[in-house]
Parts: structure tokens; C-alpha cells; sequence
């Protein structure tokens, strides 16, 4: 069980990490072809919000808080009935 949910957590991760990628390629060819100066510098901060300033700067947090709650997800699941 818990592998299924770790292969999800991995394919979530990957999903994340190319729509950060093709975001940021999608806007520096769109600076590159605006090319004007106030333009140019509103795709620079929206690269920023999506970069290491921004959205992806979150990702070793949100793999951090999935991980730990899938395993006090584990270890509460367990039904709590210790034998001795």
C-alpha cells in the first residue's frame, strides 16, 4: 500500500517539476519575442514567481509535509492494537 502511494507521490512530483520547466521556457521565448521594456520586465517577474523566487522554491516543503503524513497515515492505520 504504501509504495502505491509513493509511486503517485513520484508522478506528482515529476508533473510539478515540467509544468514549472515548460512555464519558464514558454516565458523567456515569449520575452525574447515581446523583446519591449516594461513587457519584458513583467515576464522577468513572472519567471521569478514561477522559478526558484517562487513556486518552485515550495517544492522541498510540500514533498516534506506529503511524505510525513503519509507515514502518520501509515502508522494510525495500523488499528492501534498492540499484542504482547
Amino acid at each position: 500500500m504504501a509504495f502505491d502511494t509513493l509511486t503517485g507521490l513520484g508522478y506528482g512530483i515529476i508533473t510539478f517539476a515540467i509544468v514549472i520547466g515548460i512555464g519558464l521556457v514558454v516565458l523567456s521565448k515569449f520575452g525574447t519575442a515581446v523583446g519591449a521594456g516594461e513587457a519584458n520586465d513583467s515576464i522577468d517577474y513572472m519567471m521569478g514567481q514561477i522559478g526558484e523566487d517562487g513556486l518552485a522554491s515550495w517544492t522541498p516543503a510540500i514533498i516534506a509535509l506529503v511524505v510525513g503524513m503519509l507515514f502518520l497515515g501509515m502508522f494510525l492505520s495500523r488499528g492501534g492494537g498492540r499484542t504482547v
